[in-house]
């Protein structure tokens, strides 16, 4: 893969929602190396928070994670992913509602594609949701990292109150979910 300093690192990406949100539970995977928020699969160049905001840009906030294989792989990321957030929502995540918070996997190769697919298909036959899982799985194109104060936004911030009242809940739950795939501090 490109975009890795450490040629054994692969790249996933992911939209589920709040990017601080998402970050602050990959953070904590056994095998994640980095997790970057940003912004992918829209039509502006180089887009600010302000504007994807807006709606308007095509843009879903994302978070790019860059992980060893070896210790993690895509399918369990995958896991993550969708046991994370609502994929049955369109471009919905709570409270938080437009195209900027569509559940989307931007694949980065064909085996990647195939594994999300593979995985909605199942989770949707088998009734996991109450309804169907409207997740996007598209060809990643570009990436635009967020501007540095929505880095590591969790860690940074997590006494505010929004980080409080809705990050620590998921990240609490993921914690207990996951306990088998953390890192080990």
């Amino acid at each position: 893969m490109t975009d890795t300093d450490k040629p054994s690192l692969r790249l996933a990406t992911f939209g589920n929602g709040c990017f601080w949100c998402t970050e602050a539970v990959f953070q904590r995977l056994a095998g994640v190396d980095q997790v970057m928020s940003g912004y992918s699969g829209g039509d502006v160049d180089n887009p600010t928070y302000k504007q994807v905001c807006t709606g308007t840009t095509g843009h879903a906030e994302v978070i790019q994670i860059k992980f060893d294989p070896s210790v993690i792989s895509f399918d369990e990321l995958l896991e993550v992913f969708w046991k994370t957030h609502d994929p049955t929502t369109l471009n919905r995540q709570g409270a938080d509602v437009g195209t900027q918070y569509r559940s989307v996997v931007f694949y980065h190769d064909e085996t990647q594609k195939q594994q999300a697919e593979h995985f909605k298909q199942k989770l949707d036959e088998a009734g996991v949701f109450a309804a169907p899982i409207v997740t996007e799985i598209t060809e990643f194109t570009k990436f635009y990292p967020a501007e540095a104060d929505h880095h590591n936004y969790f860690n940074q911030h997590g006494s505010q109150g929004y980080c409080q009242a809705v990050i620590r809940p998921k990240v609490d739950k993921f914690t207990e979910v996951f306990r088998d795939k953390l890192k080990q501090n």
